[in-house]
């Protein structure tokens, strides 16, 4: 079997990411209430919608593209997974690229889409992540800090559970996809869930509303959740080999050939 080529891995990664957004903050604009007459849709999908939403376009996503860049469209993914020695850090940079067009693409068809309805106006109806007065609840900062710290190192904790060589085969992305439902179940509340600093860019600049100037947050607090879990997962609970089932490192695709 030939091994995807880098240019197949960033496609896959770019369309994924793009899915991501798409589906999930595209649930949230159209059908939970923020492109419509006085925020009220003819049916609204509320938090659950969005988080079913979130949730399904990342299983979705893993068993689409899985099998070809590891199905990961999320920056804080990537690094945990390079930490957790699941993904070279070759990689890394070009992930993050990759995904961030990805988010961005998805924020673009987001706003055309919504700007065809008649007095749509994108600022702060976006779905985009923020603190203090850009919080759904109004929380603060460091509540918000904290909350995507150890959520995203929550994640990141499942999804490496998930796909390495121990686990059930085949389940992976059913895991990951409810694991991020719960996600946003917990925390659209606290900062309209980020856990994934592309899925915070591809829509933030659209938004407006002080959501670029609070898109720091989202980038670092998700990073250092899933640096905490890419360093911990391999001590807590051992490593059979360098990756599961996602083929992204070149010496085990080498060894399975």
């Amino acid at each position: 079997m030939t091994p995807p080529t880098m240019l197949h891995r960033l496609a896959a990664e770019t369309i994924g990411t793009f899915w991501l957004v798409l589906g999930g903050c595209g649930a949230a604009v159209f059908a939970a209430g923020f492109a419509s007459d006085a925020g009220k849709p003819a049916v609204n999908i509320g938090f659950l919608g969005v988080a079913l939403a979130f949730g399904l376009t990342v299983l979705t996503g893993v068993y689409a593209f899985g099998v070809i860049s590891g199905g990961h469209f999320n920056p804080a993914v990537t690094l945990g997974a390079a930490l957790a020695k699941r993904v070279e850090w070759r990689y890394l940079l070009p992930y993050w690229v990759a995904q961030v067009i990805g988010g961005l693409i998805g924020g673009l068809v987001i706003w055309i889409v919504a700007k065809g309805k008649s007095g749509f106006d994108a600022t702060g109806n976006m779905a985009a992540n923020g603190y203090g007065a850009h919080s759904p609840g109004g929380y603060s900062l460091w509540a918000v800090i904290v909350a995507e710290i150890v959520l995203t190192a929550v994640f990141l904790f499942v999804i490496l559970g998930a796909t390495e060589e121990r686990a059930p085969h085949g389940f992976a992305g059913l895991a990951i996809g409810l694991c991020l439902t719960l996600i946003h179940l917990i925390s659209i509340p606290i900062s309209n869930t980020s856990v994934n600093p592309a899925r915070s860019t591809g829509v933030a600049f659209f938004n407006g509303n002080g959501a670029p100037a609070q898109l720091w947050v989202f980038w670092l607090a998700p990073l250092v959740g899933a640096a905490i879990a890419g360093v911990a997962y391999p001590l807590l609970f051992g490593r059979r080999g360098q990756v599961a089932s996602d083929p992204v490192n070149e010496d085990e695709l080498r060894v399975r050939d």
